[in-house]
């Protein structure tokens, strides 16, 4: 018998409605969207009916999708679904802190909210674009990126995709050069250059929100975007650090591979993660959180 692991997506993948279902269904799911709702009213509205241009501003997307990402992992866990490890791309690495045991709900969900806010001030501050960079190697991303002072590769997805940060001014000629090289950037759903130099201010800020923060033992094994290695007692200073630093997507996965995972069941609104993870090494399990649950609930 293999482990499970479970992993939580980032922004991008939210939708006006997203979790509306799973609340009306299932009890532990509601419970949670009540809870975020205590903590920041209208959480649960903006989920099921807010509107796309309302979700994709980064104080609404995160605590949106932490409460969606909670939700459905609570009723995965209620249905006696535990997995052995937890990994979060980018926001979703606060779900799998908070499922690892290492925040309550209302810490983890309080975090959540205070990064989106702090992501979305420094976003504010600059004209900036993120764009994922398919059909070409890491090498060859980071090659078109040296040629312009402020374009960064921030997300090392899964082999032929690269996600890049920069400055709005610079889109179009890189957009250009990734054509000639025979690739295709697709613009993400996202308002600001997450995972570079530009969110520095916002990492230092989140590291003084984390020093008043009260951590607890970790229950379950959880792997860090910076180092893509499960984290150690620097909780902190790797919550924080991912902020401004690329997202070692791949070689997470990679490193869950060799360390038993056998199974990856996705936590979040859509199947982006597991389309990534087919694409890393495509003889272990993916399915989305709905899918698994149909499974068990068949048994």
């Amino acid at each position: 018998m293999g482990k499970i692991a479970f992993v939580f997506s980032g922004q991008g993948d939210q939708y006006p409605g997203m979790g509306k279902e799973l609340a009306e269904k299932y009890a532990a799911a509601e419970t949670v969207y009540a809870a975020c709702d205590g903590f920041r009213p209208g959480t649960s509205a903006q989920c099921f009916e807010g509107t796309e241009e309302e979700l994709k501003d980064t104080r609404n997307t995160q605590p949106c999708l932490f409460a969606t990402e909670l939700a459905a992992a609570s009723v995965l866990l209620d249905k006696g679904v535990t997995p052995e490890a937890v990994a979060g791309f980018s926001l979703g690495e606060v779900a799998a802190a908070t499922v690892s045991g290492m925040f309550d709900l209302e810490t983890g969900f309080r975090l959540v909210c205070r990064r989106g806010e702090l992501m979305q001030r420094e976003a504010d501050k600059f004209d900036t674009f993120m764009a994922a960079v398919v059909k070409l190697t890491q090498e060859e991303v980071q090659e078109i990126c040296d040629r312009y002072p402020e374009v960064y590769p921030v997300n090392f997805n899964c082999p032929g995709q690269v996600t890049v940060s920069g400055l709005s001014a610079q889109m179009t000629g890189f957009l250009e050069d990734v054509k000639t090289a025979g690739g295709r950037a697709i613009p993400l759903k996202v308002k600001g250059a997450f995972h570079s130099p530009f969110m520095r201010e916002a990492a230092r800020a989140f590291a003084e929100e984390l020093a008043r923060t009260a951590f607890r033992e970790r229950k379950i094994t959880l792997y860090s975007n910076l180092t893509a290695k499960p984290y150690t007692e620097s909780a902190a200073g790797l919550l924080s650090g991912q902020i401004c630093s690329p997202v070692q997507w791949e070689k997470i996965i990679r490193n869950m591979i060799a360390d038993g995972i056998d199974t990856f069941i996705e936590i979040g609104p859509g199947k982006t993660l597991c389309n990534m993870i087919k694409r890393i090494d495509g003889g272990v399990r993916t399915a989305t959180a709905a899918e698994y649950l149909a499974e068990v609930e068949a048994c």
